[in-house]
């Protein structure tokens, strides 16, 4: 990104403004990054319903793997899943892109997304992003999630006096996504605002530990064999400061398992008293004719004296995110790959 376009980065609407533009549409595309996470998930169906309860028409559309609980936290929520050739109606009259505004996050939709930017309204809390995504913006990047910056929306949207006077059905998506992307409330992005409005929400009636036991407690023996092969194949680079994880296909194939089972497994390297940084890498399925492709991950631990911004490693690799979280897409092998981020990293 230029300087110009990271100086572009920041809000240049209001929620108000936001919600007088949703209740003028008729028909609304939702839409986050591939491979929708908790946050993602959590954000685009609360606003789905919530705009739904005012008679707008709102349809997630999501592209790439869902978590394995997604369908469960979907209930009866009309979604679409996009696909190589599918995509969102044209006569969509707003769009809103949810927890993220970068085009690398949006490749499967950028072809269609490209040319409406005076309909989208991007939603983000995340450190960078293309300004041209959307003509409207309401970024915050001290937020802990993006459900944090759509609560407002919805309450604004509904008339209510707060988040506890939410509906049920929309309170509990929120907090899904607050819950995931502080990790339980477990990370360093954990803030007082965070806590309130897990307290309001759950004034709203919604049931946390079933919730919990939802996302947390259902894993499938799949996701467990391929945990297994990404700890056995865990190496210490820089003094044991590093850590990288692999997945390749085959690992994939002998665990039976599914892309929505690879996710999270970072953390599970920081886990290590020495180490400040985990890296998984993620060998993606080989195209006809395609150079090969490996997605990365990476966490980092906040720490008192040198914390590494892991969101400055994955600019280096073409990729953004969090300062603590983030992540790219890299063209090469997982070995040539692996290459390239201890060279970033060291």
């Amino acid at each position: 990104m230029s300087a110009a376009g990271a100086e572009s980065w920041a809000s240049n609407t209001t929620v108000a403004e936001a919600a007088s533009f949703l209740r003028a549409a008729k028909r609304v595309v939702v839409l986050t990054h591939s491979k929708a996470d908790g946050d993602a998930l959590g954000s685009t169906l609360a606003l789905a319903r919530t705009l739904g309860r005012v008679g707008v028409e709102a349809t997630p559309w999501y592209f790439g793997a869902l978590p394995h609980w997604g369908k469960l936290a979907i209930a009866d929520t009309t979604v679409e899943l996009g696909a190589e050739g599918r995509h969102p109606p044209n006569d969509a009259e707003a769009v809103v892109v949810l927890d993220t505004g970068a085009w690398e996050q949006l490749f499967e939709v950028r072809a269609w997304l490209e040319g409406r930017a005076e309909q989208t309204i991007v939603i983000d809390h995340h450190l960078r992003g293309d300004a041209d995504v959307g003509s409207r913006r309401i970024v915050e990047t001290l937020a802990s999630a993006v459900c944090e910056l759509v609560t407002p929306l919805c309450v604004e949207l509904l008339g209510v006096d707060g988040p506890e006077h939410l509906p049920v059905d929309i309170a509990e998506p929120l907090y899904l996504g607050l819950a995931t992307d502080t990790g339980w409330f477990r990370y360093s992005n954990v803030t007082a605002a965070s806590m309130r409005l897990a307290a309001a929400l759950l004034d709203a009636g919604i049931d946390q530990p079933k919730l919990y036991r939802t996302v947390e407690l259902c894993e499938r023996p799949a996701r467990l064999r391929l945990m297994a092969a990404a700890l056995n194949s865990l190496e210490l680079h820089d003094q044991d400061r590093v850590a990288i994880m692999t997945i390749r296909q085959s690992d994939m194939r002998e665990a039976k398992a599914a892309p929505g089972d690879a996710g999270g497994f970072a953390d599970l390297a920081l886990a290590v008293a020495s180490v400040r940084v985990g890296v998984v890498l993620f060998e993606t399925p080989k195209k006809n004719g395609q150079e090969p492709l490996t997605r990365i991950s990476m966490r980092s631990k906040a720490l008192d004296d040198d914390s590494v911004d892991v969101n400055e490693v994955a600019q280096r690799l073409g990729g953004g995110g969090h300062a603590r979280a983030a992540g790219a897409r890299a063209q090469g092998t997982v070995d040539e790959v692996k290459a390239r981020v201890l060279e970033a990293l060291t």
